[in-house]
């Protein structure tokens, strides 16, 4: 008998002589998620049948005639008409029922030696690998940012901060390179992750091979794949590659979601250290005079989004035995949102940070504000009069405490009010109590 397509239950066999409930087919389609993984459904389709004309499997007459369906589909997909339908559950079986009625009974050795568990497994693979792709262009794209703006502010002062208060005088390309830093780590945890999931499952089957001769190496390569899973079993169940993306994602996001709250307060009057392109804020509808950090704002606000997503999947995968479960058609969903939203929040970085005008006066201001070069005064106290660190801290602690009773800077200080606290303190202590000479003498 032919399988028919008509017939919803013929999916799955002969084994049911009743279609689902309608609840059932609800609960149990996920076309409206995984039609994303179309293409690549398509393109592991075509390597899988020249695979079986390859081992003569399949006759090449019914490879050609596969592969003539696969381009029909594609072109389908790529001008909008193909038609999904519910009923057909996921992709890979809307494509199965589409191939028959374009190239009819032939459609139906397309499946010969292979599950729809190894075929979901090596799909989703292909599309996390191009997403991981597109998200480095992405991140190198804020990166190149960033240096530029480093670069642009290599010589501009502004307070580094501990505990969100004036620590030590930095500077901008300091602070904001800091970030670079952060987001090379994120490409590099990113470009692992794509390596170690680069191992094809196609050939596993269900879970425990197949009895034709398939080649898996052949499929592998075909796909751009390092190497086939060593182990079926594995290579069917194995979500812990889309734990690591959407690990990767969370935490790239948390590092974007720290470069937000900066600018968020940055854009304070009461900071008043960096000013926002219009194009990158909004208004408010009540008090005309606003001008609002959104945009910042949402890409701290989606980084909840980002994390929730990891926890999502890992308590799908947590419990779930060997091999294959169909709680794993939940896997997909999380994965694809925090795609999307992670290319959203580095869109939105980079746009706002290539727009954005810092306010160097006001932020050297700032630097010069809340004896910031107290450490530096310290660590004079220890090099050139060799007092113990210990004992420097509190002496210079004790300056801090009479500059401020004084209401001056510790550079308004005189030499005198200095020596009353150290009598070993000369001239030369003013050459690093300006925030420039703070920051020159800072080279580890």
């Amino acid at each position: 008998m032919s399988f028919d397509p008509s017939n919803k239950n013929q999916m799955w066999g002969g084994r049911f002589s009743d279609k689902p409930a309608d609840i059932m087919e609800q609960i149990n389609a996920s076309i409206d998620v995984d039609v994303r993984l179309w293409k690549q459904d398509i393109t592991l389709s075509r390597a899988h049948a020249q695979m079986l004309a390859k081992q003569n499997i399949l006759s090449q007459a019914d490879v050609d005639t596969l592969l003539k369906g696969l381009d029909m589909v594609e072109e389908e997909f790529k001008g909008g008409t193909f038609p999904l339908r519910r009923e057909y559950e996921d992709i890979h079986m809307n494509i199965e029922a589409r191939l028959k009625e374009l190239i009819g009974d032939v459609a139906g050795r397309l499946h010969t030696a292979r599950s729809r568990n190894d075929q979901v497994a090596t799909g989703f693979r292909m599309w996390i690998r191009d997403a991981i792709d597109t998200l480095i262009e992405k991140i190198e794209a804020l990166q190149e940012v960033i240096d530029d703006l480093s670069d642009k502010h290599a010589n501009d002062i502004m307070p580094g901060f501990t505990h969100l208060q004036a620590a030590q005088p930095v500077t901008l390309a300091m602070h904001l390179s800091s970030y670079g830093y952060m987001l090379n780590r994120d490409k590099l945890r990113f470009i692992g992750c794509r390596d170690r999931l680069n191992k094809c499952p196609l050939g596993s089957a269900a879970l425990a091979g197949t009895p034709y001769p398939i080649d898996r190496n052949f499929t592998a390569e075909a796909l751009g794949f390092d190497r086939p899973t060593n182990s079926t079993m594995d290579g069917v169940s194995a979500r812990d590659f889309a734990n690591e993306f959407l690990f990767d994602c969370a935490q790239t996001g948390l590092h974007l979601s720290r470069l937000a709250e900066e600018i968020i307060l940055w854009a304070t009057p009461q900071f008043n250290f960096i000013s926002l392109s219009d194009q990158w804020s909004t208004g408010s509808s009540i008090m005309p005079q606003k001008k609002n950090p959104d945009a910042a704002e949402l890409v701290r606000g989606k980084t909840g989004r980002l994390a929730g997503n990891l926890i999502q999947l890992m308590t799908v995968m947590k419990g779930l035995p060997l091999t294959y479960n169909k709680d794993q058609q939940e896997d997909k969903e999380p994965v694809f949102d925090s795609f999307d939203t992670l290319v959203l929040c580095l869109e939105a970085t980079k746009g706002m940070l290539a727009s954005a005008t810092f306010n160097t006066a006001r932020m050297l201001a700032a630097a010069e504000d809340g004896y910031t070069t107290a450490t530096a005064l310290a660590d004079w106290l220890v090099m050139e009069l060799g007092l113990a660190f210990r004992d420097a801290h509190h002496a210079t602690g004790a300056i801090v405490k009479m500059a401020e009773d004084k209401g001056v800077k510790l550079s308004e200080l005189s030499l005198a009010d200095l020596q009353s606290v150290e009598s070993g303190i000369t001239e030369d202590i003013f050459s690093v109590l300006s925030v420039e000479n703070a920051v020159k003498s800072r080279n580890g």
